[in-house]
């Protein structure tokens, strides 16, 4: 029997109702976790303490940038209190094309989030008990970061086969323990696995084309010649083209796409490949977050 993995939901305006009624339903179908992104209002965290009663559940991840370490201490004290222990706190310096946008300046990310980890701890006094914080991780220097100073570490869109040599730098006690340990998966349900593989190279197509630091991953990760084609692309003005480029040997290893005995016997290798938490990022070839969601419980139901 596949083990189930957690899921990211994103609360939409106009359909949060319907994303907290989905939260519950999430709950009850016996997944492990739900995760949604940060930025700056982390509301739908309170909304889910109060909608579950057993699930746990937090960001992935909350932007440092936006709000300040004493301030966030504050409510995330309040989440771990309010959720009975339930709520993750996953911080991270999110993406240097984002950064522009952020209210407070920016640095160096491994200084960076050294420094607002010892602001939240330094807050806890008046804040009350932290919940476990989780770092969001690429590169092994914050995978070491988060073994020194957090409760755990989150990747995105990363590479299955190269989640071993990144694990590798946890010591075996923290794997084998409360160490958090999640990856977020994009993810299609589909017979149709080029239809459902055009979808995830869609969501894929932002990191390609937006963030040198993910091609430099994937590039250590063993892709070189696809992120060296997508960079020659970029420098050409050839969009259109870098599709082409992210090559099936690399979507599989960074996504999941395709039937549902695909898609189960996939999570079962993110979890052989070490990760605890695999977070489902689910979208579908016919419809929006509430289809994919439909797909998804029909593919866990027996």
């Amino acid at each position: 029997m596949t083990r189930l993995p957690a899921v990211c939901l994103i609360a939409n305006p106009g359909r949060r109702h319907r994303i907290l009624e989905l939260a519950a339903e999430v709950e009850r179908r016996g997944f492990p976790g739900i995760y949604f992104p940060g930025s700056g209002d982390i509301s739908m965290a309170v909304s889910l303490a109060h909608v579950t009663n057993t699930i746990e559940f937090g960001t992935a991840i909350q932007p440092i940038y936006v709000r300040t370490a004493f301030d966030m201490a504050s409510a995330v004290g309040y989440l771990h209190e309010v959720s009975n222990g339930r709520f993750r706190y996953g911080i991270g310096v999110s993406h240097e094309a984002m950064q522009t946008r952020m209210p407070m300046p920016v640095g160096k990310p491994l200084a960076d989030v050294r420094e607002y980890v010892a602001g939240l701890r330094a807050a806890e006094k008046s804040a009350g008990e932290l919940p476990p914080i989780v770092l969001a991780t690429l590169r092994n220097r914050m995978v070491e970061l988060a073994v020194e100073i957090a409760d755990g570490a989150v990747w995105a869109n990363s590479s299955r086969r190269a989640m071993p040599e990144s694990l590798s730098h946890i010591p075996d006690d923290k794997r084998n323990g409360d160490f958090f340990i999640g990856c977020m998966i994009p993810t299609v349900i589909d017979d149709d696995r080029e239809a459902a593989a055009a979808v995830v190279r869609k969501t894929m197509m932002l990191y390609v084309t937006t963030f040198p630091n993910y091609r430099n991953y994937w590039k250590a990760a063993g892709y070189v010649e696809e992120m060296e084609a997508a960079e020659a692309a970029l420098a050409a003005g050839d969009r259109d083209r870098i599709p082409s480029l992210m090559s099936d040997r690399w979507l599989s290893d960074c996504t999941l796409y395709g039937s549902v005995g695909e898609v189960r016997e996939g999570i079962e290798a993110w979890f052989d490949a070490g990760v605890k938490t695999p977070i489902i990022v689910p979208s579908s070839t016919s419809g929006g977050q509430a289809k994919a969601f439909e797909e998804l419980f029909a593919a866990f139901a027996s």
